[in-house]
């Protein structure tokens, strides 16, 4: 697979269960100039959904935005339905491949952990996703409940190495779906209520803390 089908920019064929339901985007030749079109479009689309929200772009704002013709968008994508489907995996995929290369140097699983909250507390605080939420409330809620699972997979993934630790010090194999979930929930309550800056260098020590808890009642303090 190459890497435009990576960043779910068009999609062939679905990338997970989450999107079984989305519809396809119109398959086309691909080549660079083709790319740097798509890259166009998705840009000016999250400049449009920022300004006005997901309930007020249209086809033709996007092309005078991007500078293109409607028929070079609809070579692309066959309606404004696809186009946010594609937009949406897009930057999901976008933050899945970032978050690997951050993390995959990191084999110490004390470091891949704090690599990982850094990353997440980055993303937070540097990123538009607040912004999406107060601008296209519904837009930002649906995409955040159909990314949900995948992220506890992909999370369990980056983890692996955290968790084997934690099985050992703790003695007790965890449960790793639950783990990455109230990680995830934590990620999305940032949104809603944001942690001071010394609360998120600490993140790390405190979820282990938490985890260390919930399996022997008595907190790790490392």
């Amino acid at each position: 697979m190459n890497k435009l089908e990576n960043d779910g920019e068009v999609a062939v064929k679905e990338e997970s269960q989450t999107d079984e339901a989305a519809p396809a985007v119109r398959k086309t030749r691909r080549n660079r100039r083709s790319e740097g079109t798509i890259q166009g479009i998705l840009e000016v689309t999250e400049e449009i959904i920022l300004e006005s929200g997901a309930e007020r772009i249209s086809i033709l704002d996007v092309c005078k935005a991007a500078e293109i013709s409607r028929g070079t968008f609809y070579r692309y994508f066959a309606s404004q339905e696809e186009l946010l489907d594609a937009f949406s995996r897009h930057k999901r995929e976008r933050f899945y491949a970032s978050l690997i290369e951050t993390t995959a140097p990191h084999t110490d699983p004390d470091a891949r952990l704090e690599a990982m909250i850094l990353f997440i507390s980055d993303y937070i605080g540097h990123t538009r996703a607040r912004r999406l939420l107060i601008v296209a409330p519904e837009y930002a809620m649906n995409w955040f409940q159909r990314i949900f699972q995948d992220a506890v997979l992909r999370f369990q993934d980056v983890l692996g190495i955290v968790f084997d630790s934690w099985d050992e010090r703790l003695g007790v194999k965890l449960d790793r779906e639950l783990v990455c979930e109230l990680i995830i929930r934590y990620v999305l309550s940032e949104q809603l209520v944001p942690a001071s800056p010394e609360q998120r260098r600490n993140m790390p020590q405190r979820i282990e803390r938490l985890v260390s808890a919930l399996v022997t009642g008595k907190t790790a303090r490392r």
